[in-house]
């Protein structure tokens, strides 16, 4: 017996109330009897959690910086960080899944894909990846599209980080700042020639190029995720179709190519050029 610790919960909230663990962990349905479906549930449902927490971050800190708040944006942007760890390594855990043992179940899911997680959509589009077409699987659902449509005609958080160097008297380019925010931004070499100013001038402007360094640190770590996922699939399933009709690795290989935030890169082979 421990002295002074509550074990009487009749009438008391305990940790399980408090999560909802009975609701969390009756969540895990495996259709097919089948030893490794309870793995491929609890992996998804895991990073869907987590990409839940993620996308509440990134409001956080596309609010502080329309208020011109860094330090708070990147208290925000470095839990980003943090969780995209989490989500990068949970592949790992999934990759003891041999092809076998995947095939196994793989009917049970039907038409159900991770193409169709709105939550990892809702991240893209908040990092500026717009596709009007990646609505279309949640038209069944108008709470669920309605979050996305209000992303998808949002400014992104690059929109955001661009307007902010412009408040701050960086020439970023008028045409910028009154684009179409619900087409992909597409690499400017003004915008490259505003954060050469940042980096060239670090001392001067310290709080952006931190800010910069922390945009990179997120694409990194996205892209880092989406390599993982990729071979993960590739692992697994080869190139075979994937489930809902998505193309599967050709898909996740092209994603790849794509940039959120592509002046940050342009601007280091331009640094030290003169």
């Amino acid at each position: 017996m421990v002295e002074g610790v509550e074990t009487d919960f009749a009438k008391r909230m305990s940790y399980g109330d408090y999560l909802h663990l009975d609701q969390i962990l009756s969540a895990q349905q495996p259709l097919s009897g089948q030893h490794d479906e309870l793995l491929f549930i609890t992996i998804h449902q895991v990073q869907e959690l987590w990409m839940k927490l993620l996308n509440h971050e990134l409001d956080l800190a596309m609010a502080n910086i329309r208020e011109d708040a860094l330090r708070p944006a990147f208290k925000a942007l470095a839990r980003v960080s943090r969780i995209q760890k989490q989500l990068v390594e949970a592949w790992d855990v999934l990759s003891t899944m041999t092809p076998h043992d995947y095939l196994a179940f793989r009917d049970s899911l039907g038409s159900s894909s991770g193409f169709q997680s709105w939550q990892y959509r809702l991240i893209e589009f908040k990092l500026g990846a717009k596709d009007a077409f990646m609505l279309k699987p949640h038209a069944h659902r108008p709470d669920i599209l309605a979050e996305l449509e209000a992303a998808y005609r949002a400014p992104s958080l690059y929109d955001e980080a661009l307007r902010l160097l412009a408040r701050r008297g960086l020439p970023v380019p008028a045409a910028m700042l009154v684009r179409d925010v619900t087409t992909r931004h597409a690499e400017d070499e003004g915008v490259t020639a505003a954060w050469a100013i940042i980096y060239e001038q670090a001392e001067a402007h310290f709080d952006l190029y931190e800010l910069a360094e922390e945009l990179v640190d997120l694409e990194d770590a996205f892209q880092t995720w989406r390599f993982r996922h990729m071979k993960t699939v590739e692992r697994i399933i080869g190139h075979r179709m994937g489930t809902g009709g998505s193309a599967g690795v050709s898909y996740l290989k092209g994603a790849l190519g794509r940039s959120f935030f592509p002046e940050l890169y342009a601007v280091r082979t331009r640094l030290g050029r003169g």
